[in-house]
């Protein structure tokens, strides 16, 4: 049992850093709560305990300290609904006096927001002296935010050294991301297959390295798929590809050759004579694309031979779209991928989906809760599989 789920937190302020960095419409409207639902059960434990829950997190990236539209009181009307009704109250700062004063008047079973983290420009920087304020408000300390992880904020990392060891933990989403990736990176059952999407190989680089050492089986798609199929010699029409990276890329083959390691390329691809999604489209090899045109998806073959070797794994990360899946034309090859995942994971596979893209993919086409772990942290998920130590994962288990 987990140090979080086995600690009562009756009669306790449990701090919690939560991640609700989510996107509003000009009206302050939520447009997607992802985030927020996530942290409902690590919040609902502390309350049903008999605790008393006080939640920071940041939102957006706020330049020059309050404004409006960053602040999180926009947030309480929906977090205590979906709370069941609980008495949300707000502090209008995150540190000072009526931070403190509402937080020391707090009831068990209630839940005090507080107001953006980043209207401090210590919470980035990662000062001492924030971190020791923000530590005042809580008996425990619970990091719940892994969007956030591989940041060493002050709310995020350095608060940890003004709670024991006994009175810091990771509360339940940080755990399930933690035991995912650990599960992924090492203690993958063989054959595993990486699906790498996205437009840059120069974003995938370290995550690509990493996993040559522990994937049986590459999949390469998306616009970062033409780099390679250039630097084997192939025809890529005005396809995106990086020059500066293309002896990256035949390093990558030839390590992953050395290593027996398969890189599975797209044979071929959904070509358009230009980047929007009125464009006229066409099917061409992906290593002999006409000039004038270029690929934004990968084609029917590539489908059917990138299923073909996900269906035959134990072991499936998926991080990158396959094509343009937000222009209707170019969203088969990212569906067909997501699809496969899904099948395979109800024959048995364990699949974890991450990096913003995929998951708002597995979400566009409904396979969210038909894959095994859909990851809530971008960034710090590719930290983690490039094999970096996260602060606020460091943190906790220090």
């Amino acid at each position: 049992m987990s140090k979080f789920s086995s600690h009562n937190f009756k009669g306790q302020k449990a701090l919690i850093r939560v991640d609700f960095n989510v996107p509003l419409n000009d009206t302050f409207e939520i447009t997607d709560d992802t985030r927020i639902k996530a942290a409902v059960p690590t919040i609902k434990k502390v309350l049903n305990d008999g605790g008393i829950v006080i939640l920071m997190s940041h939102l957006g990236r706020p330049k020059e300290g309050p404004a409006e539209k960053y602040s999180l009181k926009h947030l309480i009307k929906h977090l205590s609904e979906l709370l069941g009704g609980a008495r949300v109250l707000f502090a209008n700062d995150c540190i000072g006096e009526q931070a403190g004063l509402t937080a020391s008047m707090m009831r068990p079973g209630e839940v005090l927001l507080l107001e953006n983290l980043r209207f401090y420009k210590e919470e980035e920087k990662g000062d001492e002296k924030f971190a020791e304020k923000l530590s005042k408000l809580g008996d425990v300390w619970i990091n719940d935010a892994f969007g956030t992880a591989h940041r060493a904020h002050a709310s995020t990392a350095v608060i940890a050294k003004f709670f024991p060891a006994e009175k810091r933990m990771f509360g339940l989403v940080m755990e399930g991301e933690v035991a995912s990736a650990e599960k992924v990176l090492h203690k993958a059952e063989k054959p595993f297959v990486a699906i790498i999407g996205g437009a840059k190989v120069s974003d995938k680089i370290l995550i690509i390295e990493n996993l040559l050492e522990r994937a049986t089986d590459i999949i390469i798609g998306g616009g970062m798929a033409y780099t390679f199929m250039k630097a084997e010699g192939g025809q890529i029409g005005n396809s995106l590809c990086e020059q500066d990276r293309i002896d990256t890329a035949l390093e990558i083959l030839r390590k992953a050759e050395a290593k027996g390691v398969c890189i599975h390329l797209p044979s071929d691809s959904v070509i358009a004579d230009k980047f929007a999604a009125d464009a006229q489209t066409s099917m061409a090899p992906s290593n002999n694309i006409p000039s004038g045109w270029m690929g934004l998806d990968i084609g029917i073959n590539a489908c059917e031979q990138f299923s073909n070797v996900i269906k035959h794994s134990k072991t499936i990360l998926w991080n990158g779209p396959m094509g343009v899946f937000e222009m209707h034309n170019f969203q088969h090859g990212t569906k067909a991928i997501a699809k496969a995942v899904a099948e395979a994971t109800e024959s048995g596979s364990f699949s974890l989906v991450g990096g913003g893209d995929s998951v708002a993919a597995v979400n566009q086409f409904g396979y969210a809760d038909k894959v095994s772990y859909v990851s809530t942290g971008g960034g710090a998920m590719l930290e983690y599989f490039e094999g970096k130590t996260l602060p606020g994962i460091a943190a906790v288990q220090e």
